[in-house]
């Protein structure tokens, strides 16, 4: 993991087109502005463990459609 100090304003730049801008900083709280291509999918990680989880037991279930529609 890479470890950086950043103050307010000033940003981090991942590859050509990902910019990560330090809005404030509050107290415990930091705020941070993402400018991404559209392509970009960007979520928080606890959102995006639950779309990961939620992807995983879709594959696992078994439906049986033709049985559903009888």
């Amino acid at each position: 993991m890479l470890v950086l100090t950043r103050k307010t304003g000033e940003s981090i730049m991942i590859g050509d087109d990902i910019e990560l801008k330090i809005i404030s900083v509050e107290g415990d709280q930091v705020k941070i502005g993402i400018d991404a291509p559209r392509s970009v999918k960007v979520y928080r990680s606890e959102i995006y463990k639950a779309i990961k989880e939620e992807n995983k037991a879709a594959l696992n279930s078994s439906i049986d459609l033709l049985n559903e529609w009888k």
